[in-house]
């Protein structure tokens, strides 16, 4: 049991790292850039809070998990911006190598069963991944209208590159995807967002 015990708790300690990963999205009040703790967070209380605007019946159980360890692998794959070409070539790669160490820090049961969560969210075919990837993708993007655009407007972001992350959105979550694009609408007109 104490070998258990020893393993998990170097897994936690290595994913407290998950704190110093700067995103792109500012805060809310645009004070500051949030980090991936704040994000997967703020992402497993959206799914609570949301889970009634699924396409599909989801199951929270595997949901939250999967959002509190999406992006555990950047500790050392680093963020990747979403709208970084460059970046997004070698995303799986970087991702992938470094599943394998972090999620192997566990016991197997539960490496496994986190690999596996992680496996399930990038591959964007069951009804919880198609979920999460709404919330994902949904996040930043309220961030960006409460922040009055300001992410967009500093990375000159246009509308198609937008809709082209958000190709499946819909697949998630119709009404959620629908209120997405009324806000994209928004920052054209307020000029944050280029429309093309």
């Amino acid at each position: 049991m104490m070998e258990r015990l020893e393993k998990q708790m170097e897994f936690i300690l290595e994913v407290d790292k998950v704190k110093k990963i700067v995103r792109q999205t500012y805060l809310s009040d645009a004070s500051r850039k949030e980090n991936d703790a704040e994000h997967s967070w703020h992402l497993a209380l959206m799914a609570v809070l949301l889970k009634e605007y699924s396409n599909e019946d989801v199951d929270l159980a595997k949901v939250i998990p999967m959002v509190l360890i999406h992006d555990l692998v950047e500790i050392d794959a680093g963020d990747t911006y979403a709208y970084d070409e460059a970046g997004a070539k070698t995303k799986q790669e970087r991702e992938t190598k470094a599943a394998d160490r972090i999620f192997g820090l566990l016991p197997d049961d539960q490496g496994t069963w986190f690999r596996e969560l992680w496996e399930e969210f990038e591959a964007y075919e069951t009804a919880e991944a198609k979920f999460a990837h709404v919330l994902d993708n949904a996040q930043p993007l309220f961030l960006n209208d409460a922040s009055n655009g300001r992410s967009w407007a500093e990375h000159g972001v246009h509308k198609s590159q937008i809709y082209k992350r958000n190709e499946h959105t819909s697949e998630g979550s119709r009404e959620i995807w629908e209120y997405m694009k009324k806000l994209v609408d928004k920052h054209i007109q307020l000029g944050h967002v280029i429309d093309d």
